[in-house]
């Protein structure tokens, strides 16, 4: 486990920013109550890769992890996603916990349509209960169920002005990541 090197960290800042916004500072600059420092002494979370994952976690099990070799480290934290043999970044659905909470754009779906995007299935404007304002095509956006339960995220694929002329079978959301991947890839996770 190591340290992000500064490309890398670019190519997760960015990712993240997308689904975040201004709200990036709120996971940089996180708190960790964790473990025995956690009493007396604050630390706060860090990005690590292990084998071409990224994992949030907090500085004071990142220093009790030092004691496992490499090899027999498994996971540790939080894995927020992972680099392609092409070195681009993917955000993963453990993700989700994170973008949720620091959200910049958000979507929800109507109850009749949860399935179909946990499924895999893209947000059709049929299925939109509501979708904050200014949302522009290209930004991410975490989906939501209409009683506020994150279900994954995705990448606008029109803005909020142009949703509300498009027809119900439009496209108003790609996929990327929802909750059913728990079940649909239990062995990649």
């Amino acid at each position: 486990m190591r340290a992000l090197d500064e490309k890398e960290t670019t190519a997760v800042f960015e990712k993240l920013f997308k689904f975040t916004g201004k709200n990036l500072k709120n996971i940089v600059e996180k708190a960790s109550h964790e473990g025995p420092d956690g009493g007396d002494r604050q630390s706060r979370y860090c990005f690590r890769l292990q084998k071409n994952r990224v994992y949030y976690v907090s500085e004071s099990v990142v220093r009790r992890a030092t004691n496992i070799s490499r090899d027999k480290l498994v996971s540790l934290g939080t894995c927020i996603g992972k680099f392609t043999k092409g070195g681009s970044f993917h955000l993963t659905v453990q993700a989700l916990g994170l973008l949720a909470e620091n959200a910049k754009h958000k979507v929800w779906v109507k109850p009749t349509s949860e399935m179909s995007f946990l499924y895999g299935n893209h947000v059709l404007k049929g299925g939109v209960g509501r979708i904050t304002e200014g949302v522009g095509p290209g930004d991410g956006v975490v989906v939501f169920s209409m009683s506020d339960v994150a279900l994954g995220f995705g990448v606008a694929a029109k803005g909020t002005q142009e949703c509300r002329r498009l027809d119900p079978n439009g496209i108003v959301v790609l996929h990327q990541g929802d909750v059913g991947e728990y079940l649909r890839m239990e062995d990649d996770l």
